[in-house]
Protein backbone atom coordinates (compact mmCIF):
# COMPACT_ATOMS: atom_id res chain seq x y z
CA UNK A 1 0.00 0.00 0.00
CA UNK A 2 2.80 2.39 0.86
CA UNK A 3 4.51 1.70 -2.46
CA UNK A 4 1.29 2.50 -4.31
CA UNK A 5 0.80 5.71 -2.33
CA UNK A 6 4.41 6.70 -3.11
CA UNK A 7 3.83 6.19 -6.84
CA UNK A 8 0.67 8.31 -6.68
CA UNK A 9 2.52 11.03 -4.77
CA UNK A 10 5.34 11.06 -7.34
CA UNK A 11 2.82 11.31 -10.17
CA UNK A 12 0.98 14.18 -8.47
CA UNK A 13 4.25 16.04 -7.87
CA UNK A 14 5.23 15.52 -11.48
CA UNK A 15 1.93 16.93 -12.71
CA UNK A 16 2.29 19.92 -10.38
CA UNK A 17 5.78 20.65 -11.69
CA UNK A 18 4.59 20.33 -15.28
CA UNK A 19 1.66 22.66 -14.57
CA UNK A 20 3.97 25.26 -13.01
CA UNK A 21 6.37 25.02 -15.95
CA UNK A 22 3.48 25.34 -18.42
CA UNK A 23 2.14 28.46 -16.68
CA UNK A 24 5.65 29.93 -16.53
CA UNK A 25 6.05 29.35 -20.27
CA UNK A 26 2.59 30.35 -21.49
CA UNK A 27 1.96 33.39 -19.30
CA UNK A 28 4.22 35.83 -21.23
CA UNK A 29 2.41 34.92 -24.46
CA UNK A 30 -0.95 35.28 -22.75
CA UNK A 31 0.05 38.69 -21.39
CA UNK A 32 1.26 39.77 -24.83
CA UNK A 33 -2.04 38.89 -26.50
CA UNK A 34 -4.06 40.37 -23.64
CA UNK A 35 -2.13 43.66 -23.83
CA UNK A 36 -2.80 43.92 -27.56
CA UNK A 37 -6.54 44.23 -26.82
CA UNK A 38 -6.19 46.83 -24.03
CA UNK A 39 -6.52 50.57 -24.46
CA UNK A 40 -3.56 52.86 -23.91
CA UNK A 41 -4.90 54.13 -20.59
CA UNK A 42 -5.31 50.61 -19.25
CA UNK A 43 -1.85 49.57 -20.46
CA UNK A 44 -0.11 52.56 -18.87
CA UNK A 45 -2.19 52.61 -15.69
CA UNK A 46 -0.18 52.19 -12.50
CA UNK A 47 -3.20 51.68 -10.25
CA UNK A 48 -4.40 48.22 -11.26
CA UNK A 49 -3.21 45.38 -13.44
CA UNK A 50 -5.82 43.22 -15.14
CA UNK A 51 -5.13 39.87 -16.73
CA UNK A 52 -7.92 40.44 -19.24
CA UNK A 53 -8.74 43.72 -20.97
CA UNK A 54 -11.57 45.57 -19.24
CA UNK A 55 -12.65 47.32 -22.44
CA UNK A 56 -11.36 45.22 -25.37
CA UNK A 57 -10.40 47.14 -28.48
CA UNK A 58 -8.95 46.38 -31.90
CA UNK A 59 -7.48 49.85 -32.27
CA UNK A 60 -3.89 48.67 -31.90
CA UNK A 61 -4.32 46.11 -34.68
CA UNK A 62 -5.89 48.75 -36.93
CA UNK A 63 -3.04 51.17 -36.24
CA UNK A 64 -0.36 48.50 -36.71
CA UNK A 65 -1.61 47.65 -40.19
CA UNK A 66 -3.08 51.02 -41.17
CA UNK A 67 -0.44 53.48 -39.96
CA UNK A 68 2.72 51.41 -40.43
CA UNK A 69 4.22 49.12 -43.08
CA UNK A 70 3.60 46.00 -41.00
CA UNK A 71 1.85 44.20 -43.85
CA UNK A 72 4.97 44.74 -45.95
CA UNK A 73 7.12 43.40 -43.13
CA UNK A 74 5.06 40.22 -43.07
CA UNK A 75 5.35 39.79 -46.83
CA UNK A 76 9.13 40.24 -46.70
CA UNK A 77 9.50 37.79 -43.82
CA UNK A 78 7.39 35.16 -45.61
CA UNK A 79 9.46 35.46 -48.79
CA UNK A 80 12.83 35.36 -47.04
CA UNK A 81 11.87 32.60 -44.61
CA UNK A 82 10.29 30.24 -47.15
CA UNK A 83 13.12 30.59 -49.68
CA UNK A 84 15.84 30.27 -47.03
CA UNK A 85 14.19 27.32 -45.28
CA UNK A 86 13.71 25.48 -48.57
CA UNK A 87 17.36 25.98 -49.54
CA UNK A 88 18.50 24.92 -46.07
CA UNK A 89 16.38 21.78 -46.20
CA UNK A 90 17.67 20.81 -49.66
CA UNK A 91 21.29 21.32 -48.60
CA UNK A 92 20.71 19.52 -45.30
CA UNK A 93 19.23 16.46 -47.02
CA UNK A 94 22.03 16.16 -49.58
CA UNK A 95 24.84 17.01 -47.18
CA UNK A 96 23.39 14.95 -44.35
CA UNK A 97 23.12 11.91 -46.58
CA UNK A 98 26.73 12.30 -47.74
CA UNK A 99 28.00 12.61 -44.17
CA UNK A 100 25.96 9.61 -43.01
CA UNK A 101 26.58 7.20 -45.88
CA UNK A 102 30.00 8.02 -47.37
CA UNK A 103 33.49 7.76 -45.94
CA UNK A 104 35.85 10.36 -47.35
CA UNK A 105 38.95 12.29 -46.38
CA UNK A 106 38.23 15.32 -44.25
CA UNK A 107 34.81 14.13 -43.10
CA UNK A 108 35.60 14.56 -39.39
CA UNK A 109 37.15 17.96 -40.06
CA UNK A 110 33.96 19.09 -41.81
CA UNK A 111 31.86 17.93 -38.88
CA UNK A 112 34.11 19.74 -36.41
CA UNK A 113 34.04 22.95 -38.45
CA UNK A 114 30.24 22.91 -38.70
CA UNK A 115 29.91 22.27 -34.97
CA UNK A 116 32.43 25.01 -34.18
CA UNK A 117 30.55 27.47 -36.39
CA UNK A 118 27.55 27.16 -34.06
CA UNK A 119 29.68 28.41 -31.16
CA UNK A 120 30.84 31.59 -32.91
CA UNK A 121 28.76 34.71 -32.04
CA UNK A 122 26.98 36.15 -35.05
CA UNK A 123 28.32 39.61 -34.35
CA UNK A 124 31.91 38.52 -35.10
CA UNK A 125 31.04 37.84 -38.75
CA UNK A 126 29.10 41.00 -39.48
CA UNK A 127 32.05 43.19 -40.58
CA UNK A 128 33.53 40.81 -43.21
CA UNK A 129 30.01 39.93 -44.41
CA UNK A 130 29.05 43.60 -44.69
CA UNK A 131 32.21 44.37 -46.69
CA UNK A 132 31.61 41.38 -48.98
CA UNK A 133 27.97 42.23 -49.56
CA UNK A 134 28.88 45.86 -50.24
CA UNK A 135 31.27 44.82 -52.99
CA UNK A 136 28.60 42.52 -54.43
CA UNK A 137 26.00 45.31 -54.15
CA UNK A 138 23.76 43.15 -51.99
CA UNK A 139 23.32 45.57 -49.10
CA UNK A 140 19.69 46.62 -48.63
CA UNK A 141 18.34 43.65 -50.60
CA UNK A 142 16.34 40.63 -49.51
CA UNK A 143 18.93 38.47 -51.27
CA UNK A 144 21.46 39.37 -48.57
CA UNK A 145 19.15 38.00 -45.89
CA UNK A 146 18.35 34.86 -47.89
CA UNK A 147 22.06 34.09 -48.40
CA UNK A 148 22.89 34.83 -44.76
CA UNK A 149 20.02 32.83 -43.27
CA UNK A 150 20.74 29.90 -45.55
CA UNK A 151 24.44 29.87 -44.69
CA UNK A 152 23.95 30.24 -40.94
CA UNK A 153 21.26 27.55 -40.65
CA UNK A 154 22.80 24.88 -42.88
CA UNK A 155 25.45 23.57 -40.40
CA UNK A 156 23.01 22.75 -37.61
CA UNK A 157 20.34 21.35 -39.93
CA UNK A 158 22.88 19.29 -41.89
CA UNK A 159 24.33 17.72 -38.75
CA UNK A 160 20.82 17.00 -37.48
CA UNK A 161 19.79 15.44 -40.78
CA UNK A 162 22.98 13.37 -40.83
CA UNK A 163 22.09 11.87 -37.45
CA UNK A 164 18.64 10.99 -38.80
CA UNK A 165 20.14 9.28 -41.87
CA UNK A 166 22.49 7.18 -39.73
CA UNK A 167 19.47 5.74 -37.92
CA UNK A 168 17.91 4.47 -41.14
CA UNK A 169 19.15 0.94 -41.97
CA UNK A 170 21.29 0.70 -45.09
CA UNK A 171 19.45 -2.55 -45.84
CA UNK A 172 16.42 -0.51 -46.97
CA UNK A 173 18.45 1.04 -49.76
CA UNK A 174 20.10 -2.24 -50.61
CA UNK A 175 16.70 -3.93 -50.91
CA UNK A 176 15.49 -1.16 -53.23
CA UNK A 177 18.64 -1.48 -55.36
CA UNK A 178 18.12 -5.23 -55.63
CA UNK A 179 14.64 -4.47 -56.97
CA UNK A 180 16.16 -2.35 -59.73
CA UNK A 181 16.53 1.14 -58.25
CA UNK A 182 19.75 3.09 -58.49
CA UNK A 183 21.10 4.94 -55.45
CA UNK A 184 19.21 8.16 -56.20
CA UNK A 185 15.92 6.34 -56.74
CA UNK A 186 16.36 4.27 -53.58
CA UNK A 187 16.88 7.43 -51.55
CA UNK A 188 13.96 9.33 -53.09
CA UNK A 189 11.47 6.44 -53.17
CA UNK A 190 12.39 4.56 -49.99
CA UNK A 191 14.52 6.54 -47.55
CA UNK A 192 12.99 10.02 -47.77
CA UNK A 193 9.37 8.83 -47.28
CA UNK A 194 10.49 6.98 -44.16
CA UNK A 195 12.26 10.13 -42.98
CA UNK A 196 9.32 12.48 -43.59
CA UNK A 197 8.91 13.31 -39.86
CA UNK A 198 12.62 14.09 -39.60
CA UNK A 199 12.49 16.27 -42.72
CA UNK A 200 9.54 18.22 -41.31
CA UNK A 201 11.35 18.68 -37.99
CA UNK A 202 14.44 20.07 -39.72
CA UNK A 203 12.31 22.39 -41.86
CA UNK A 204 10.62 23.73 -38.72
CA UNK A 205 14.01 24.37 -37.11
CA UNK A 206 15.13 26.29 -40.19
CA UNK A 207 11.83 28.17 -40.47
CA UNK A 208 11.86 29.42 -36.88
CA UNK A 209 15.55 30.32 -37.11
CA UNK A 210 14.91 32.52 -40.16
CA UNK A 211 11.56 33.93 -39.02
CA UNK A 212 12.85 35.20 -35.67
CA UNK A 213 16.27 36.52 -36.74
CA UNK A 214 16.85 40.18 -35.84
CA UNK A 215 20.54 41.09 -35.88
CA UNK A 216 21.30 40.59 -39.59
CA UNK A 217 17.94 42.03 -40.66
CA UNK A 218 18.86 45.28 -38.92
CA UNK A 219 22.42 45.44 -40.21
CA UNK A 220 21.75 44.47 -43.84
CA UNK A 221 18.50 46.30 -44.54
CA UNK A 222 18.12 50.08 -44.56
CA UNK A 223 14.94 50.63 -46.58
CA UNK A 224 11.66 50.64 -44.70
CA UNK A 225 9.92 48.68 -47.47
CA UNK A 226 12.44 45.82 -47.23
CA UNK A 227 12.38 45.31 -43.46
CA UNK A 228 11.32 41.96 -42.01
CA UNK A 229 9.06 41.52 -38.99
CA UNK A 230 11.75 41.45 -36.24
CA UNK A 231 13.33 44.64 -37.57
CA UNK A 232 9.91 46.20 -38.14
CA UNK A 233 8.94 45.65 -34.50
CA UNK A 234 11.83 47.91 -33.51
CA UNK A 235 9.99 50.84 -35.09
CA UNK A 236 7.53 50.80 -32.19
CA UNK A 237 10.39 51.68 -29.83
CA UNK A 238 10.88 55.44 -29.95
CA UNK A 239 13.56 57.56 -28.28
CA UNK A 240 11.38 58.59 -25.34
CA UNK A 241 8.42 56.28 -25.67
CA UNK A 242 7.35 52.74 -26.52
CA UNK A 243 4.01 52.01 -28.14
CA UNK A 244 3.22 48.89 -26.13
CA UNK A 245 -0.22 48.44 -27.64
CA UNK A 246 0.82 48.40 -31.28
CA UNK A 247 3.94 46.40 -30.50
CA UNK A 248 1.88 43.77 -28.68
CA UNK A 249 -0.63 43.63 -31.55
CA UNK A 250 2.11 43.28 -34.16
CA UNK A 251 3.98 40.67 -32.10
CA UNK A 252 0.75 38.69 -31.58
CA UNK A 253 0.18 38.56 -35.34
CA UNK A 254 3.81 37.52 -35.80
CA UNK A 255 3.24 34.48 -33.58
CA UNK A 256 0.32 33.16 -35.63
CA UNK A 257 2.28 31.51 -38.51
CA UNK A 258 4.70 29.78 -36.14
CA UNK A 259 1.96 28.57 -33.78
CA UNK A 260 -0.22 27.33 -36.65
CA UNK A 261 2.71 25.52 -38.23
CA UNK A 262 3.69 23.84 -34.97
CA UNK A 263 0.14 22.65 -34.33
CA UNK A 264 -0.16 21.41 -37.91
CA UNK A 265 3.08 19.40 -37.91
CA UNK A 266 3.53 18.62 -34.21
CA UNK A 267 3.06 14.89 -34.75
CA UNK A 268 5.81 14.94 -37.39
CA UNK A 269 8.11 16.93 -35.09
CA UNK A 270 7.67 14.44 -32.24
CA UNK A 271 8.13 11.51 -34.60
CA UNK A 272 11.17 13.17 -36.15
CA UNK A 273 12.85 13.82 -32.83
CA UNK A 274 12.28 10.20 -31.79
CA UNK A 275 13.26 8.75 -35.18
CA UNK A 276 15.65 5.88 -35.24
CA UNK A 277 13.56 3.13 -33.72
CA UNK A 278 13.89 1.14 -36.95
CA UNK A 279 16.61 -1.47 -36.58
CA UNK A 280 18.44 -3.82 -38.88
Amino acid sequence: MKAKQLRILKRVMLWILLAVFLIWTIFPLFWLVSTSFKGDKEILSNNELHLLPQQPTLQHYENAFGKTHFGTYISNSVKVTLISSTLVLAAAIMGGYALARYQFKGKKAIMVIMLASQMVPLITAIIPMFVLYSKLQLIDTLASLIITYTATNIPFCMITMSSFFTRIPVSLEEAAQIDGCNRFQSVVRVVLPVMLPSIVAVFVFAFTGCWNELFYSIMMINSEKLRTIPAGLMNFVQKYDIDWGQMSAAASVTLIPVVVMFFAVQKYIVAGLTAGSVKE
